[in-house]
């Protein structure tokens, strides 16, 4: 099986990479951007291409010549406050590159299977009637990202039915693990403990908004689902990614702070706080385990412990690395 990977070397690409390598007989090219990213380790059924997904012209050139099964559309601007402070960018960005990979298939007349990813984010602000979410529930979004993501799920749907094309469409909720930047909520509490732990930072954990609660998974149960959904799922139909729990984010740094024995100050910073944040959303994922038996299998306690060792790791070399 021959997938491309967009956003191969992102936080959920490097993840699905690791997945599928395990996996029987995938033969995976990915792309990375802006920077150039090598794998550390080099495998025979691995490869990676430096490419501006913006340029339709080379990616229509790559799928053309790589001839992909899969296709596993992961490269986008998610960020969401990158999204308020430069909405073109994101929405050009992420409806430009999925837009030239889909055309880029049509045009090579391939039959490949095009996993475009949503979000939970288009779902928007929630009425308490409207949990937990369902793939029927209304899109609402509350942010240029969530329009990115409601543009490439109905771009997906109109490919499907415009042209036949087996596209898939998947709306993950928040996922953390291992590697995510420290721009998202648990990577950054958990760099600041181990920085503390370290002496490298002042005992303060610095936090928006502790009351809003957020669907969570583990990024290892996420590309999971992802392999599933390019091996089981039905075409032209959107499924949702989710745990079904809401947890609040105030509980998630309180666990993390559980697994130090560092004394710490939490300091609310306003410039963490969103425009406009969800108070609460979660939802079901029983249209896709009836589809292929998906579940979250990995405790989300395990998860950030997980996390904040990875921080640990990278803090100590940091800290090694400037002696």
């Amino acid at each position: 099986m021959r997938a491309l990977i967009t956003g191969a070397g992102g936080f959920v690409g490097r993840h699905l990479c690791e997945y599928l390598l395990a996996q029987p007989d995938w033969e995976l090219l990915g792309t990375v951007y802006p920077e150039p990213v090598e794998d550390p380790r080099p495998r025979p059924c691995l490869s990676l291409v430096h490419l501006d997904l913006r340029d339709a012209g080379q990616v229509g050139e790559l799928i053309g010549d790589f001839r992909p099964d899969v296709v596993f559309h992961l490269a986008a601007q998610s960020y969401v406050p990158t999204s308020f402070s430069d909405p073109w960018e994101t929405l050009e960005n992420n409806l430009r590159a999925q837009l030239n990979v889909l055309e880029g298939v049509r045009r090579a007349g391939l039959s490949s299977r095009v996993i475009v990813i949503g979000s939970n984010e288009e779902y928007g602000w929630p009425s308490p009637e409207d949990l937990p979410l369902t793939e029927e529930s209304p899109l609402r979004p509350v942010n240029p990202y969530a329009v990115s993501k409601v543009g490439q799920d109905f771009m997906g749907l109109q490919y499907h039915l415009a042209y036949g094309m087996d596209v898939v469409r998947l709306r993950p909720f928040n996922h953390t693990g291992p590697g995510q930047s420290p721009r998202f909520v648990v990577p950054s509490f958990a760099r600041q403990i181990a920085r503390i732990e370290a002496g490298l930072q002042e005992p303060v954990v610095r936090v928006g908004n502790l009351d809003v609660a957020r669907d969570f998974t583990d990024v290892r149960d996420i590309v999971r689902a992802y392999y599933l959904a390019a091996t089981q799922a039905e075409a032209g139909e959107v499924y949702n990614l989710a745990s079904g729990l809401a947890r609040s984010i105030r509980w998630i740094l309180e666990t993390l702070l559980s697994f130090t024995d560092a004394e710490v100050r939490i300091e609310v910073d306003p410039a963490l706080y969103r425009p406009a944040d969800v108070p609460i959303i979660y939802g079901s994922a029983e249209k896709f385990r009836r589809q292929t038996g998906w579940g979250p299998q990995i405790p989300f306690e395990q998860t950030l412990r997980a996390v904040l060792e990875y921080w640990r790791h990278i803090v100590q070399a940091e800290r090694e690395g400037s002696r």
